[in-house]
């Protein structure tokens, strides 16, 4: 483990001062990736999104492109379950600040009789290994002051039944915030993780039924109703919650929840 006698470099934690600095964001072709892949390219950071898919992938780079005109952004499609695809886009990242990792799906539901080793074994690799093969691969390529950015769901706090895989990895994800904050503290690198409510993502709609139409604002309008502030959030108020963490040179090991209330 490298270690610095330095403390971790003082800069300010306005999101203005990620600008110049670059970011790695898996899971970046849609969501709360996306929204925060425009935002720091819109502050002036260099951007790398990654996402499965080349054609929604290469649609995604010039969004985020046109939302920071004098920024830089570029895709590398890959699967962050292949750990030779993640290789590959720390290579032609090259020097990395901060990381965002929001890909990984959430298997394995269904009652915990019924649960097989496969479905559970597939849920934690395409999620918990995703982010340990990210976070060792991408440390040696990262300077002191960096960040890693993980994510989580209210489902740790409020879980129901038939959940119990995926809750169960999605609460390792948080665990791991906390022990991979402590390793790398001598590196200088910060890990949080941003714990989200419901949030208007292609995911997410898909869950309730909606599509991207007008029909389908309209019933995601109608059941975010029930949400403490009467509506759910949006994936530009979530990736706020990322921008502040990669800022905020303070922060490390915390679990930040961003879900309007929803938890209460």
């Amino acid at each position: 483990m490298t270690t610095t006698e330095a403390p971790i470099p003082v800069r300010s934690p306005l999101p203005q001062g990620l600008a110049g600095q670059t970011a790695v964001i898996l899971g970046g072709s849609s969501g709360i990736g996306l929204a925060a892949g425009a935002m720091l390219a819109s502050l002036g950071a260099r951007v790398v999104l990654n996402g499965r898919d080349e054609a929604r992938l290469d649609a995604a780079v010039e969004r985020a492109r046109a939302a920071g005109p004098d920024g830089d952004v570029r895709g590398v499609a890959g699967d962050v379950a292949d750990d030779d695809a993640i290789e590959e886009v720390f290579k032609r990242a090259g020097t990395v600040d901060h990381v965002l990792v929001t890909a990984g799906g959430l298997g394995g539901a269904g009652p915990i009789t019924e649960v097989t080793r496969d479905a559970a074994r597939g849920a934690f690799e395409a999620r918990l290994w995703s982010v340990l093969s990210t976070v060792r691969t991408a440390v040696p390529a990262m300077a002191a002051g960096g960040s890693f950015t993980l994510t989580s769901g209210g489902l740790v706090t409020r879980p129901r039944p038939g959940l119990a895989v995926p809750v169960g990895v999605v609460g390792g994800i948080e665990t791991l915030t906390k022990a991979l904050a402590v390793e790398l503290a001598p590196r200088r690198l910060r890990v949080n993780t941003v714990r989200y409510g419901m949030v208007d993502t292609p995911l997410a709609r898909g869950g309730i039924g909606a599509g991207a139409d007008e029909a389908g604002d309209r019933a995601f309008a109608e059941a975010g109703l029930q949400a403490p502030l009467g509506r759910w959030g949006t994936a530009d108020e979530a990736a706020s919650a990322v921008l502040f963490l990669m800022a905020n040179p303070y922060m490390t090991g915390e679990i930040l929840t961003m879900d309007g209330g929803q938890t209460l």
